[in-house]
């Protein structure tokens, strides 16, 4: 499931009618851009924070995945927020992804204005084959 250049799609989401990928590959590094908690089906927001946490770390594991890495090759994740509220639901699903307390990236959380009804974005640098 590799993309052929430079820039990452994934099926079902995106960012409207900004012409912003999903991500972008450069060399061994693949940078995301904002991926927010949308449904693929619908490519809408998913009603409430749990929900768009799990859609939002799914999006993010398709992206890496069709550059060639995968949620091991993330060095870091930036989550906003658009209040603490929300920290709650990112930490449940950040746990299902990064189980093992001794191997998960470096993250920062911070909170922000979020557009449209996003209730968190997630933002990753991930280098393959680290």
């Amino acid at each position: 499931m590799k993309s052929n250049g430079r820039s990452i799609e994934i099926e079902g989401v995106n960012h409207g009618a900004t012409p912003i990928p999903m991500g972008a590959k450069v060399g061994n590094t693949i940078f995301t851009s904002g991926i927010a908690g949308k449904d693929p089906a619908t490519n809408k927001l998913a009603e409430g924070a749990e929900a768009q946490a799990r859609h939002a770390f799914s999006s993010l594991k398709t992206v890496l995945e069709k550059g060639g890495a995968s949620m091991a090759d993330v060095g870091l994740l930036t989550v906003l927020v658009a209040d603490e509220s929300v920290r709650k639901a990112i930490n449940a699903v950040w746990l299902e992804y990064f189980p093992d307390p001794e191997d998960r990236p470096a993250r920062h959380t911070s909170v922000q204005d979020l557009r449209s009804g996003m209730l968190l974005q997630l933002q990753a640098i991930a280098v393959i084959g680290n």
